[in-house]
């Protein structure tokens, strides 16, 4: 079995012009192994390894060193956002990620798909792919949003029942199994280290290398250079 832990970011078009989703891909068998790593990171960082709102690892707060990394040191912060990108490589963890450019698909279709629904299907069919490569079955786990629960589990039963999704070339899901699960992040750590892998994504692939001069601008795109140099990051760019 497989444990699939999936983000995705909130689109503003003030900010990008890209929505993302993405997540890690974890084997059952290593998932003690792999929780004690990010327990010790956590408890080298935060000096305690319990689950807390106040000890909540998220991408964009420990980058800018906002809400509970306000006044941290910005060395401090970068090593922690390496520990994480060292984690995801040693553990040779799969990365899937889907890539929406925003105001080319709503101008490339008459009636667009709105991004999360989309995102999410893309998403699912990508972490299926992979699940037919390793002939394995997989649970997915996400982010407690509201506002987007219902309509993520309403989804994903219709493509379960309609027995694949509903794209030009949509797939089967079977392979994923009863639904979509959802937690609040600051009770997981793998959905914590999917929202820093993906942190570090989204602002590496829809910005220029020439837009990130800074040093820890330069340092967060060089963490994410290892992660995809491991060769275990897929991304699907759409439309």
């Amino acid at each position: 079995m497989h444990f699939l832990y999936f983000d995705e970011t909130k689109f503003d078009e003030r900010e990008s012009r890209f929505f993302f989703a993405g997540g890690l891909v974890l084997r059952d068998k290593d998932l003690q192994a792999h929780e004690a790593t990010l327990a010790q990171i956590q408890q080298n960082f935060f000096g305690t390894s319990i689950l807390t709102r106040q000890t909540e690892m998220h991408g964009k707060d420990i980058f800018h060193g906002k809400g509970q990394f306000k006044g941290r040191k910005l060395r401090d912060r970068l090593k922690l956002l390496a520990d994480i990108a060292n984690f995801i490589i040693t553990a040779q963890l799969p990365v899937r990620i889907v890539q929406i450019d925003i105001p080319e698909h709503r101008a490339k279709y008459r009636f667009p798909q709105p991004e999360y629904h989309l995102g999410l299907m893309l998403l699912l069919e990508r972490y299926c792919d992979y699940l037919d490569q390793v002939d394995d079955l997989g649970l997915v786990f996400g982010d407690y949003e509201k506002d987007e629960i219902t309509r993520a589990v309403l989804d994903f039963s219709q493509f379960k029942i309609a027995g694949s999704t509903p794209m030009n070339r949509g797939r089967p899901l079977g392979r994923l199994v009863d639904t979509i699960y959802f937690t609040h992040s600051h009770h997981s750590r793998f959905l914590q280290a999917a929202d820093v892998m993906l942190y570090m994504a989204t602002r590496c692939e829809s910005r220029a290398a020439s837009d990130l001069d800074k040093h820890h601008e330069q340092e967060l795109r060089r963490l994410w250079g290892s992660i995809k140099a491991g060769g275990q990051v897929k991304i699907q760019r759409w439309p």
